[in-house]
């Protein structure tokens, strides 16, 4: 059985285009099809502020993993990408967050799903705007829209133009 959930990309070390097109090929390899994605998004640091401007883009993907099983995957992705974790909301090779795993509601010691964050982060919820504007997240049950014009985050988020 398919399962539709969709995934945060984000990178600030290095070649930062390259970085998220190798994190999207090893996701279809390692994890399953990719259906849908946003644009890739620029953003300043969020958390710790003195670093590199981040890109960030959302992923849709299908696959027949349990949540558990996908979360050990996005974080052998990270590990095999160079992700060393000294800090949290540290500079990042790649960093992969489940957003949703279809709506299911997981409170666990290792995985919280919906990703806790959504709601307060522009640069989780402009990429969710432009690829799914009316999905409503099962806790809050607001849509991605309305959670953007309630944000309290005022980062600027801008369309990168040099993505490939």
């Amino acid at each position: 059985m398919k399962h539709k959930t969709t995934l945060l990309l984000g990178t600030n070390l290095g070649d930062r285009n390259q970085n998220l097109k190798m994190a999207r090929e090893l996701i279809k390899k390692e994890i399953g099809l990719i259906s849908r994605n946003s644009s890739v998004y620029e953003t300043a640091a969020w958390g710790v502020t003195d670093q590199a401007d981040f890109l960030n883009q959302v992923v849709i993907i299908e696959t027949a993993m349990a949540p558990e099983v996908l979360l050990k995957k996005c974080l052998g992705i990270e590990h095999q990408m160079g992700r060393v974790r000294i800090r949290k909301w540290d500079k990042r090779f790649i960093d992969i967050d489940i957003l949703y795993f279809e709506d299911q509601i997981i409170d666990t010691e290792y995985l919280t799903i919906p990703h806790p964050g959504i709601q307060d982060r522009r640069f989780t919820l402009v990429p969710l705007v432009e690829v799914v504007p009316n999905q409503l997240h099962p806790i809050l049950s607001k849509t991605h829209t309305l959670l953007l014009e309630e944000c309290p985050d005022k980062l600027t988020v801008e369309l990168y133009l040099g993505q490939n």
